[in-house]
């Protein structure tokens, strides 16, 4: 399996045109979207190129390949304007003989999750990380348009169970598992 995953979105136009079109050259499954896709909440500067209209009219034609969970900024009216699920706390997702528990990660995180997964996937923080914690892989793509901590806006790629988290302007590759 392969999956392009971007977290953090919040309705900045740019970067979701960006892993758009990174989703539609680079030959992916799925697209993975772990929470906050339109709005930039109370806590966050609005992103450059806020538009969550636009963020819609981009990943509307892409519903049938999202899987989508609730970050700590959607809204049921993101449910009434999105034609994919964005309200689930969770998702559980098997690819390549792995368990892999999705969420936003502000209620589940890699120090508290629940057991019996392989991988979990999580955004929140917009801090990339690629870590392996107590035998669980943890990953965090980062934001593709609030970064934190210093970083650049970034996204992660699982392919074949190998992953990496990428610049989303360089394609540079940050982190790698193997």
């Amino acid at each position: 399996m392969k999956f392009l995953i971007a977290s953090d979105i919040h309705g900045a136009e740019e970067p979701c045109r960006r892993i758009c079109s990174l989703f539609e050259e680079g030959g992916y499954d799925k697209l993975l979207l772990p929470g906050d896709i339109l709005y930039h909440g109370p806590r966050n500067d609005l992103p450059a190129s806020y538009n969550p209209k636009a963020v819609i009219s981009l990943l509307s034609p892409l519903a049938s390949k999202i899987i989508a969970v609730r970050g700590n900024c959607e809204a049921e009216v993101d449910q009434m304007v999105l034609p994919f699920p964005v309200l689930s706390e969770s998702a559980v997702i098997f690819a390549d003989g792995k368990t892999i528990f999705m969420t936003h990660g502000h209620i589940y995180t890699p120090e508290k999750h629940p057991s019996g997964f392989d991988v979990l996937i999580s955004g929140h923080t917009h801090i990339p990380m690629l870590e392996n914690i107590d035998g669980v892989l943890c990953i965090n793509p980062g934001s593709i348009s609030i970064p934190k901590g210093g970083n650049p806006p970034s996204y992660a790629v699982w392919n074949d169970g190998v992953v990496e988290i990428r610049e989303l302007e360089t394609g540079h590759v940050m982190k790698a598992s193997r």
